[in-house]
Parts: C-alpha cells; structure tokens; sequence
C-alpha cells in the first residue's frame, strides 16, 4: 500500500502572532508539513520553534523577494498557501508607507507561484482596513464600499484583487479573510489590547488617543483560528470573502475600564491628541459567516482577557 501524500502548507508571515497560532494548529495534523517564511520584523521565530513539532520548518526570508520565495516552491511541492506576512500596525504602516507598499510584491510573487505550481487554495489574511471609514454596520463582506486611501488598505485591496484576478484568469482558488481585531496571549505589545493589559498590570496609565468614543470589536485568536481553518478543512468559503472578527462593538474608554476592572488595576486612563489618520470611528462586521464555520459561540470579550492573564505564554 502506497503511503498517502502529505500536505505541504505554507504560511508566510508565521512567526507573527496570528500566523504562529494558524500553524500550531495545522502543525497538530501529522499528515501535514507546515513550512514557515517569516522576515522576522514583527515576528518572533520562539513563536514557531517553542512547540518543537518535527512537521513545522521555519525559514527566514522575506516574501516580498522572489528569491526567498521562489526557493521554497522549488524544493517543496506547495499544496496550500496561508499568506499572512505584512507590516502590521496602525502606527508602524502609517510611518513606513513605502515598505508596506512594498507587500504588493509579495502577493504578486505568491500568486504567480501558486499558479504555476498547481496550489489548490490560497488563504489570504485581509484586514478590515479595506473598509475606510464605513458607511454601513455591519460592515458586510458584499456590500459595503472598498474606499480606505491609506497604504496598508491599499495594499489589502491590492492583495485582494490579485487573488480575484488569478481566479477569473487561471482557475486559482482563494479564501480572504478580513481580520478585524484580534487578540491572545503572544499579540505584540504594540496593539490596544495588549498594550492597555500590560499597563494595567503595572498600574501604569493607559493613554487614550481622542476621547475614546471610537469603538472596535475584539476577536479572540481561538475564534479566529478555528473558523479560518474550518474553512479549509470543510472546503467552505471557496472563492468568497469572510468577515474574521467579533460583532460585540465596544469604545476604547470601555475597553480601558473594563481591563482596569477585571484586572484589579490602579491605573488612571488619560487621554491624548486624536490621530491625524488611521484611527477610524467605528468597526463592527457582519460575522454571519463566520458563526457558521464556527458552529459555536465566539468567546466573550472578559472571559478572553482572563484567558491571557492565566496563560503562561503571555508576558506582562
């Protein structure tokens, strides 16, 4: 009897905090063998070896350089993409638009590659970003309007198009994922979640850009992760756009106080200056798909910040 192929997956961008979680959990299936490409500017490569699983691979390399990229494709027969390497972050993107226009060379790199090497799907990590400052709530994957001007949206919105592009041309099937916020125990320390959590937990003050009044939706990265790969184990999604996020909006400020609260904190919030850009309003998707691939209910937002204080991988 013929031993069964492994699947070859690989995830770009997955020494990040999201793209680390999706390959642990890939890595969990013997039958596959995750290969990691991650440049490391936001990445911790800790993130990807810690588990100590013979099937994950980690390569450092830059996938916006096709002969980083074009290398793995030639040594290994890529079954799969999750292509989740980008600059991240509302201020790093906004003080580096050059580089992070410079992600379109990376879609551009694995697309072709994936054509060419007969990749069944390829699962893109979009951002809620594509939506600018929205005109509808919830923000609906088929009808609100793609009008955000700032380069990582851009980029996005690029990133997007390409895969559609491949589809209609050459048959190359595709999932894109708009992640809305997420957070858990790894996130970086640049991000509102874990950058209020970790103040409060050295009753420092937690800095407020404006009055606060502008709300999010938080994620936790379980909820995240599961639907993702519900989507590809269920061969759900295919060819479609998929809201990743949580429909329970709340304000920044109430964000704030309810960390302080459940953290027991001394902390004082102030607040600061508005942003100039970047820092829009409102966001509240429409997660209709993404309760079904769940099959279950999304983690409550306090019951997920408990889950980071009690988890030994997040560092205060």
């Amino acid at each position: 009897m013929s031993t069964p192929h492994k699947k070859n997956i690989l995830v770009t961008g997955g020494a990040g905090f999201i793209g680390s979680a999706i390959t642990e959990k890939l890595a969990a299936d013997p039958s596959h063998n995750v290969i990691v490409i991650d440049n490391l500017l936001t990445g911790d490569e800790k993130r990807v070896t810690s588990s100590g699983r013979p099937n994950i691979s980690f390569i450092r390399g830059n996938v916006n350089s096709h002969n980083d990229i074009s290398a793995i494709f030639l040594s290994n027969r890529i079954d799969y993409v999750f292509h989740y390497a980008a600059v991240v972050g509302v201020q790093r993107t906004l003080q580096n638009p050059v580089m992070v226009l410079k992600d379109i060379l990376g879609m551009r790199h694995i697309t072709s590659l994936a054509k060419t090497a007969g990749v069944k799907r390829i699962f893109f990590s979009s951002s809620s970003e594509v939506y600018g400052e929205p005109v509808e709530f919830p923000q609906n994957e088929e009808t609100t309007p793609l009008n955000s001007r700032l380069p990582y949206a851009i980029v996005k919105n690029a990133g997007e198009a390409f895969l559609k592009a491949f589809r209609q041309e050459f048959g190359l099937h595709y999932t894109i994922f708009r992640f809305f916020n997420t957070y858990g125990p790894q996130q970086s320390s640049d991000f509102v979640m874990s950058k209020f959590l970790r103040a409060a937990l050295k009753n420092e003050p937690l800095y407020i850009h404006g009055d606060g009044s502008q709300s999010r939706t938080f994620c936790y990265i379980d909820d995240n992760t599961d639907a993702c790969l519900s989507a590809f184990y269920g061969n759900k999604c295919v060819d479609e756009v998929v809201n990743i996020g949580n429909d329970n909006e709340i304000s920044i400020l109430d964000l704030a106080r309810t960390i302080i609260r459940v953290t027991g904190s001394r902390s004082e919030i102030i607040h600061g200056p508005a942003l100039k850009e970047g820092d829009m309003t409102r966001r509240r998707p429409d997660v209709t798909k993404m309760k079904q691939l769940l099959g279950r209910d999304m983690l409550p937002l306090e019951e997920g910040i408990r889950r980071i204080l009690n988890d030994p991988k997040f560092i205060s």
